[in-house]
C-alpha cells in the first residue's frame, strides 16, 4: 500500500512537472503584454508585431447611438500595427507614467489568460506559445467607464 501511494505521488509530480512553466515563460507572457500596450506608448508598430500572432482579433462592445443597441466590434492585427505607428504621433494620448500592469491569470501548458490595466481601458488577453514564442490571438477589452462605449 505504501509503495502504490509512492509511486502515484512520483506519478503526479510527473505530470504536474511537465504542464509547469518556467519564470521564463512568465516574463515572455508579461513582454507580449507590454509590448502590446508600449507599442502605442512608443509609437512603434514593431514592437505590436512582436506581441500579436497574425491571426490576432481584438474586440469590445459598442453602443450603436441611434438604434440604442449594443454590439460586437472587432479589429485585427493590421489595424492595429497601423493603430501602434499613428496613435499617439503627438505624444498625448497617455499620461507621462502610464498604467501598464499585467496580471497573469492562468498559465497552462502553452496557453495563458492575463489582464492588462492601463490608464483608460482594461484588456482581457489570451496568448498561445507557438514554436517557442508568445503570441496575443484574443484580446477583449473596454474602457474603465463602459459609457465610453
Amino acid at each position: 500500500m505504501t509503495r502504490s501511494i509512492y509511486l502515484t505521488s512520483i506519478f503526479l509530480l510527473l505530470i504536474m512537472k511537465v504542464n509547469a512553466q518556467s519564470a521564463q515563460d512568465s516574463l515572455a507572457i508579461k513582454q507580449a503584454a507590454l509590448d502590446y500596450i508600449e507599442s502605442q506608448h512608443h509609437v512603434d508598430p514593431a514592437q505590436f508585431e512582436r506581441a500579436a500572432h497574425p491571426r490576432m482579433v481584438k474586440r469590445t462592445f459598442w453602443r450603436h447611438k441611434t438604434a440604442e443597441k449594443e454590439y460586437l466590434g472587432e479589429t485585427f492585427k493590421d489595424a492595429m500595427v497601423l493603430l501602434a505607428g499613428t496613435y499617439n504621433q503627438n505624444g498625448d494620448k497617455f499620461p507621462e507614467n502610464p498604467k501598464k500592469e499585467v496580471i497573469i491569470l492562468d498559465i497552462f501548458d502553452k496557453t495563458a489568460s492575463v489582464k492588462l490595466i492601463a490608464d483608460e481601458w482594461i484588456d482581457y488577453m489570451h496568448i498561445v506559445k507557438l514554436n517557442g514564442k508568445w503570441k496575443i490571438v484574443n484580446v477583449l477589452w473596454q474602457f474603465n467607464d463602459s459609457s465610453r462605449h
